[in-house]
């Protein structure tokens, strides 16, 4: 069958892609970033589209031409620079269910989640929305809604698991009483599978989840999955969630998805467990599933990298907005290393703007669409500073202070700044 993969560049999305692939399918995957899945899934024909701009049936109607089967793993957990809630999981939904009559589609499986009380909670309460219009719609459909999903690869909350299990000394822990299920990504591919081979009756809601630990206890089992010693868990207070997810959401704003933004708070708080709807077959348990992936040398990296990418960021942004903001406090001095080159007008112009575009490539990094291209422009700034030093006044790489010398370690935090920026 032609299926179309919503999300197929996703953590959950390329994990169904692959599994429907070896089934046998004819795919497609739509996403809003294809660049690097085209190279990874070459046999799959790719649409790059964003959901939140798919919002009457007929933005949907040329990506359903000859297709049988619509699975969505795509989702938003909060609003932020790049992402609107509930345009992508209300109003694209319901405009894809509409265009899906129309076509005559065979069947379309949603990856959803627990949406009991959901509340007032954006996330949870779209997905309701679109769960509920999905079962009214007429549409042969099954709903599958796994608890905190695990797997080889990592994303979100999964990713944040493994960083907070390399944290070294103690592991600093909200919420280390609450209750976590989880569920294989593998086992979601699984059902998603049988869903489409027709092992799973339309009108299925099923909720996915193989074992349930406390948080402390998922940690540390990733932790020695990772081959780290045992570490005590620090039981931070509850009240410490507040103002973490207040900057991650901050972050958020500037187009930066932390898994510490407030929805994943809000829900943490009160445990990610699965309602009694669930698959009269065994799913792996967290144990089971990390077994069947052994660590490797880049977890570990990845782990301790994860939650030192914003370290990275912010450290490198304030360098150069200070770095911009210094020679203003006294404009004729910072201007005297110009004075033997030039006019006096000449060097202050030259301070002026050099010191305007060190804060100009700060703000930059810290703004998330723009991030690459500040980091590739302070590394070219950085070396044409040196390059140009080096030609009008050598005498400094000897200099006491060592102002050239400074640059280099600078320069070299680039690197791994740019080699940890993306994020799928």
């Amino acid at each position: 069958m032609a299926i179309l993969i919503l999300g197929a560049n996703g953590f959950i999305g390329s994990a169904v892609l692959a599994r429907l692939e070896r089934a046998g399918h004819e795919l497609v995957g739509l996403g809003r970033d294809i660049t690097a899945a085209k190279h990874r899934f070459p046999s799959v024909r790719w649409h790059r589209a964003d959901l939140a701009g798919l919002n009457t049936p007929a933005d949907w109607t040329p990506y359903l031409d000859g297709i049988d089967v619509v699975v969505n793993c795509a989702g938003t957990l909060q609003d932020g620079q790049r992402d609107n809630v509930t345009a992508t999981q209300r109003d694209a939904m319901l405009a894809l269910y509409a265009a899906a009559r129309q076509a005559g589609l065979r069947l379309l499986v949603q990856i959803s989640a627990r949406t009991d009380g959901a509340g007032e909670l954006p996330f949870l309460a779209t997905k309701a929305e679109a769960d509920r219009a999905l079962a009214a719609s007429g549409l042969n459909h099954v709903i599958l809604r796994p608890a905190l999903v695990l797997g080889r690869n990592a994303h979100g909350g999964s990713a944040l698991l493994r960083a907070l299990a390399a944290f070294p000394i103690v592991t600093p822990l909200v919420f280390a009483d609450r209750r976590v299920e989880t569920v294989s990504v593998e086992d979601v591919a699984d059902c998603v599978r049988m869903a489409v081979d027709g092992g799973l009756p339309p009108g299925t809601d099923l909720d996915l989840a193989g074992d349930a630990l406390d948080l402390s206890r998922l940690v540390a089992l990733h932790r020695t999955w990772l081959g780290l010693p045992p570490a005590k868990t620090l039981a931070l207070p509850d009240a410490v969630a507040g103002p973490v997810s207040r900057m991650a959401d901050l972050a958020g704003r500037l187009g930066w998805r932390s898994p510490l933004r407030s929805t994943a708070m809000q829900v943490m708080a009160g445990g990610i467990t699965a309602g009694e709807s669930k698959l009269d077959l065994p799913l792996q348990t967290a144990d089971e599933t990390l077994a069947r992936n052994p660590a490797g040398v880049q977890d570990l990296w990845f782990a301790r990298l994860y939650l030192l990418k914003p370290v990275l960021v912010v450290t490198l942004a304030l360098f150069w907005i200070l770095s911009g903001l210094v020679p203003f406090s006294d404009l004729a001095r910072a201007a005297a290393h110009f004075s033997p080159f030039m006019p006096q007008n000449a060097a202050l112009g030259l301070t002026v703007a050099t010191a305007l575009l060190d804060i100009t490539l700060g703000v930059l990094l810290l703004w998330r669409p723009t991030a690459r291209m500040a980091l590739v422009g302070q590394a070219a700034l950085a070396l044409a500073y040196l390059a140009g030093g080096t030609l009008l006044a050598p005498a400094l790489w000897v200099d006491p202070l060592g102002p050239y010398v400074k640059v280099l370690p600078a320069l070299a935090l680039i690197l791994p700044t740019l080699a940890v920026l993306d994020e799928r």
